[in-house]
């Protein structure tokens, strides 16, 4: 890191090459944006056709390729944004299963979880640390949420639906993905940390809005573009001396 402690010089990200997975998404968008105006090169993969690179991060080799591709166009790799997930908003068609009762998740749907959620990350994470090491430098972020840190309070969804314990199980295992891999890579200037989300509002049913809000010192959802600011800092040298630790962005959610 530079000496240079000047507020532009210590959010700048010109320069710099990331990667965002599940790019496409919601957050993955604002992510890419907040990255990209700080002066970053970003590219987004993600299975949708709207990603810079189509990679599905469960698959190794694909996750190698596409490491090697970026590589061979920008020479660098900077930032790994650990973002993909299987996560439904409550009601929609896709949530079918993963609102189920715990006892009836098919064990196919807790493999696929876990394969996106999790393994995805290590597969990520191991093509880009060789590149990062020489480089002397990198940042590793691994997208968590609350339901990592806490047990989700199903009392706020509709009668019936639970949320998955697959989410809550994978994003709690990226705490320790993060702490583990920081500890690893001790003294070769890649940090990894967390940033730990809270409820965004995405078109989710009033009544799950309203009693989210209620659960929620702030007494509202998070509107997506209020997670800039964090990802911008644990990418750029603004957050130089915080490795092994887990930002917490959730309204106050913890907190009571």
């Amino acid at each position: 890191m530079s000496s240079d402690a000047s507020i532009t010089k210590i959010f700048s990200l010109a320069g710099k090459v990331a990667i965002i997975t599940g790019g496409a998404g919601m957050l993955g968008a604002e992510y890419a944006a907040v990255l990209k105006e700080a002066g970053a090169v970003v590219i987004v993969w993600d299975v949708a056709k709207t990603a810079d690179m189509r990679v599905d991060i469960t698959k190794k080799k694909q996750v190698e390729s596409a490491v090697s591709d970026v590589l061979k166009k920008h020479g660098r790799i900077d930032i790994l944004v650990n973002n993909a997930a299987m996560n439904p908003v409550p009601g929609s068609p896709e949530s079918r299963e993963q609102f189920l009762p715990y006892e009836d998740i098919p064990e196919k749907l807790w493999g696929q979880e876990l394969a996106v959620n999790l393994t995805g990350a290590l597969f990520c994470t191991q093509a880009v640390v060789p590149v990062m090491k020489k480089q002397g430098s990198g940042s590793i972020i691994n997208i968590s949420s609350i339901y990592g840190n806490v047990g989700p309070d199903n009392r706020i969804y509709e009668k019936g639906q639970y949320k998955s314990i697959g989410y809550a199980t994978t994003k709690g295992a990226l705490l320790n993905f993060t702490r583990a891999w920081a500890t690893y890579l001790a003294g070769t200037g890649i940090r990894v940390n967390t940033l730990t989300l809270g409820g965004v509002s995405a078109g989710q049913e009033p009544e799950l809005i309203k009693k989210y809000a209620e659960r929620t010192v702030l007494g509202r959802m998070a509107e997506k573009y209020e997670y800039r600011g964090a990802i911008l800092f644990l990418a750029s040298d603004a957050s130089s001396y915080m490795t092994g630790s887990n930002l917490i962005i959730d309204g106050g959610w913890t907190a009571w």
